[in-house]
């Protein structure tokens, strides 16, 4: 599911909306996913948007700390 339903309704500025994105697409790649109709997907848009407008601005951060605070990653290569 793409982050863009969960911004609908939210007084965000275009840049806002792109660097949220952004930081949804990195996160997903940094954590392998592909589906984006996968549970886990949704929970990543959640915490995006959560962190994104706490202030955090910079999209890599974000994605750093919605990783670590869902406390997912990609599991080890056997």
């Amino acid at each position: 599911m793409p982050i863009s339903r969960f911004l609908l309704g939210n007084k965000l500025t275009p840049e806002e909306i792109e660097r949220l994105n952004s930081a949804y697409i990195q996160t997903l790649r940094s954590l392998g996913l592909v589906d984006r109709n996968d549970p886990i997907a949704e929970l990543v848009a959640r915490k995006i948007l959560q962190i994104g407008t706490a202030g955090v601005r910079d999209p890599a951060e974000i994605s750093k700390l919605a990783v670590e605070q869902l406390g997912i990653g990609r599991p080890p290569s056997l």
